[in-house]
């Protein structure tokens, strides 16, 4: 492990494989309430935790603060420990480093929580200078409400300046939250994920099957329901090549199916992806990305394909 990974913060490098929340409470991406219930998402939750996933990442405005209540409610009817991430949006209202660790006491009271083990700022914003934003995080930090804090969305240059205003206050950065998939290399390709890993910054890999596309359900004639189908119209068209390849690769390890071949090379990568679960199939889905590796060649066709097609 990194030299540079502070004590604070060893923990989330243990992690290899997290299970995202944004699907729970969220009608406008993810039509809840349409398709899946309260109930489908209690099994998703139960069913990670018997599969050995105890790293939860929600945020405030996942469902306007419903996955967080519910992943509080979820808490409390389960015995075993899970960590747990939420996230502070940047409002245009909350201009000031106090609001931070206010809305982050706010989180709590959902979760039901005296503290959290991640607190993240959501966005990067013009209307709050980082070094302010990195004071309220500390500011979470000695109130005794986050163990660890980190950022998401943040360019590289955003992410270092949050890296020395906290180092100024002895408070570790422990991660980056980004989009990053087969299909979407940028931080890859931009150089932010090797930064991170210099620097001991967990980077987070939110997407990881983008949406569902790298699992093989959709098709140009079956494309994803809502606002994912807008979104992906143009990259839906050049996906069959990546399919293809991915299930070859799956079969060569036993039968492993693409989202667990998506997942897995992002955890080749070095990343800890947080794919979302909306009903226990999907959990248990995910779960077959662990106890098990790419090898160097599959990971270079897969690179070589998605170079062709990823955003």
């Amino acid at each position: 492990m990194d030299n540079a990974v502070s004590n604070e913060v060893r923990f989330l490098h243990a992690i290899e494989l997290g299970l995202g929340a944004w699907s729970w409470g969220d009608r406008v991406v993810w039509q809840y309430g349409r398709g899946y219930t309260d109930d489908d998402i209690r099994q998703a939750f139960q069913a990670s935790i018997t599969e050995g996933i105890r790293f939860i990442d929600t945020a405030e405005v996942y469902g306007s603060g419903r996955s967080e209540r519910m992943t509080g409610q979820f808490l409390k009817e389960t015995d075993q420990p899970v960590l747990v991430a939420t996230k502070f949006f940047p409002m245009p209202w909350r201009l000031t480093k106090d609001s931070i660790p206010s809305a982050l006491k706010r989180s709590l009271d959902r979760l039901g929580l005296e503290k959290v083990d991640l607190y993240q700022i959501h966005w990067p914003t013009p209307l709050l200078r980082i070094e302010r934003m990195m004071e309220g995080l500390v500011a979470c930090v000695d109130k005794g409400w986050a163990r660890a804090v980190g950022v998401s969305n943040f360019d590289q240059p955003q992410m270092l300046r949050s890296y020395s205003a906290l180092e100024r206050k002895s408070v570790p950065l422990a991660s980056n939250q980004v989009h990053y998939s087969l299909l979407n290399r940028k931080v890859e390709k931009n150089g932010l994920l090797a930064r991170c890993k210099e620097l001991g910054i967990r980077l987070i890999a939110y997407s990881p099957l983008e949406m569902g596309l790298l699992t093989g359900k959709y098709t140009p004639a079956n494309p994803p329901p809502g606002s994912r189908g807008g979104r992906y119209a143009s990259l839906i068209q050049k996906l069959a090549p990546v399919l293809k390849l991915m299930t070859e690769i799956g079969q060569d390890h036993g039968g492993k199916s693409n989202a667990q071949v998506a997942l897995n090379w992002v955890i080749c990568k070095g990343a800890l992806p947080i794919p979302g679960a909306k009903n226990a199939a999907q959990a248990l889905q995910n779960a077959g990305a662990l106890g098990w590796k790419l090898t160097d060649e599959e990971m270079a066709k897969l690179d070589e394909v998605s170079d062709k097609t990823a955003q």
